[in-house]
């Protein structure tokens, strides 16, 4: 059941699916498949609307027992908490952990193999069993980690992308008792609670002094990169051991600080941080296409053409707003605005965001 059908009747299905989550015949409904290719190819299921606002209820009810059981330097899918505040922490301890950059500190940086595709569906549901007791939320727990949303979905978009997933990276590939959609709230959440094994073993068995991380990414600091060797292997080891999971042969980096940090979008090095080359690209093309876009006759639409416009480039710009990026932001407009500069302005020298200018609303 899409979104604009449950809005014509909202409170009737409300009601409904109340009454089917007290009754216990609830079960999730129909997903739509599709790929996106940008950054790589992902599969997407994506829940029906109603299941939409199940999971929302039942994350409302997980997030306070286990916010209290996670520790601070996990940033992905938390309240408060998000991209730009990892990459705020990251700088604090590079600081710290150099005395101002004053020393030589090494870091690691793993990524888990195939990570959503890997949890194993038991292991999850054992963990929270371990933290609620109440049956209602237990069996609604048990009812969408189990779910298998590639018995009932239908697919959209170009269905040739499919090939470009790979194997262990497909529901439809891996075991059925292991795997989670990727495009779900639950999915995000769940991903922090399985995890959180992994940084409470990191924390206060390792006893790592500097850590974060964000989803299945995540980084070490030590002045010693001989620590960082050891650590690495007994983390390997405790995810085979704990998770069954593992590290990806080929996602793992230990060098010096002073080369630089690639991390969720942002490159760090001492005194000054970036923003990735892809992202900058993409804007770009982006501002492109609007450049290269027939501009609509009418002043509503052309009105909303432009405000479309200002939604996608004040989006990229409040992004680079998190780095050392005042010659970027004004280059891109100098230089790739194009036709687009005629009808927005930056709101002030330093190119953080920017305005439609006071012209009438009529093609030029």
């Amino acid at each position: 059941m899409n979104a604009a059908k449950t809005e014509l009747n909202f409170e009737h299905e409300l009601l409904k699916l109340e009454k089917e989550l007290q009754n216990r015949t609830y079960h999730p409904g129909q997903s739509i498949c599709f790929v996106v290719t940008n950054p790589k190819p992902r599969e997407i299921f994506a829940a029906d609307f109603r299941d939409r606002i199940v999971h929302h209820l039942l994350v409302d009810y997980l997030q306070p027992i286990f916010e209290k059981k996670f520790i601070y330097h996990s940033f992905a899918c938390r309240k408060c908490k998000g991209t730009h505040d990892a990459i705020k922490y990251l700088k604090k301890i590079l600081r710290t952990s150099t005395e101002n950059f004053s020393r030589p500190a090494y870091y690691l940086q793993v990524d888990i193999a195939a990570f959503f595709m890997s949890l194993k569906k038991d292991i999850l549901f054992a963990l929270i069993k371990k933290q609620v007791k109440n049956p209602e939320i237990l069996w609604l727990t048990e009812k969408i980690i189990f779910h298998d949303p590639t018995e009932n979905f239908y697919r959209k978009g170009n269905p040739a992308l499919a090939k470009l997933i790979p194997s262990n990276k497909s529901l439809f590939k891996v075991p059925r008792d292991q795997g989670l959609a990727i495009g779900n709230l639950t999915s995000q959440f769940f991903a922090n609670i399985y995890l959180n094994a992994l940084d409470q073993f990191i924390k206060h068995d390792l006893k790592v002094k500097y850590y974060l991380r964000y989803v299945d990414d995540f980084i070490l600091i030590h002045e010693n990169p001989r620590y960082l060797s050891v650590w690495k292997k007994q983390i390997d080891q405790f995810l085979a051991r704990e998770l069954k999971l593992k590290l990806h042969p080929k996602k793992s980096v230990q060098q010096p600080i002073a080369k630089g940090i690639n991390f969720v979008g942002f490159i760090l090095k001492p005194g000054h941080s970036l923003v990735r080359r892809r992202i900058v690209n993409n804007l770009k093309k982006k501002l492109s296409q609007f450049g290269e876009s027939p501009i609509p006759d009418s002043p509503e639409s052309f009105e909303n053409y432009l405000k479309t416009i200002l939604a996608v480039i004040n989006s990229y710009y409040g992004q680079f707003r998190h780095a050392d990026t005042w010659r970027l932001r004004k280059s891109v407009y100098i230089r790739h605005f194009g036709i687009i500069r005629s009808y927005l302005d930056p709101v002030d020298l330093n190119y953080y965001s920017f305005r439609i200018k006071k012209l009438p609303l009529k093609k030029t």
